[in-house]
C-alpha cells in the first residue's frame, strides 16, 4: 500500500473511530431517512450534543446528507456500508466463538 492509502485509510480510520460514528451510519444502513429523535432513539445512550457532532462530522466528510424528511446516507456513506454489510456476518460468527471461548473459561 502506497504512502498516500496509507493516509487516506488513516484518515477514514479516524473518523470512524469517533465515538457512536459507526453506529450512527449503521442505523441509517437500510436507506430510510431518520429525524434527529429517531435516529438518536436508533443508536441509544448518545446524548444530543454528540450526535450533533457527530452528524456534522458525517455530514463534512460526504458521507451523511439531510434531506426534507431527515438525515440519510450519501451514494459515498452507501458505498461504505455496503462495503461493512461482511460485519455483520462476522459479528456473528465472533459471538459464538467469544460464548464457546467463556464457556471453556468456566
Amino acid at each position: 500500500m502506497s504512502a498516500k492509502e496509507n493516509a487516506a485509510v488513516s484518515l477514514l480510520l479516524e473518523l470512524l473511530e469517533a465515538r457512536y460514528a459507526l453506529r450512527v451510519l449503521w442505523a441509517l444502513k437500510d436507506g430510510h431517512p431518520q429525524t434527529f429523535r429517531l435516529l438518536q432513539d436508533s443508536i441509544g445512550h448518545i446524548t444530543p450534543n454528540t450526535l450533533n457532532t457527530r452528524i456534522k462530522e458525517l455530514r463534512a466528510a460526504g458521507l451523511l446528507g439531510h434531506g426534507s424528511d431527515g438525515y440519510i446516507v450519501t451514494t459515498l456513506g452507501a458505498d461504505l456500508l455496503r462495503r461493512l454489510h461482511d460485519l455483520q456476518a462476522f459479528a456473528g460468527k465472533w459471538a459464538v466463538s467469544q460464548t464457546k471461548a467463556n464457556a471453556l473459561k468456566e
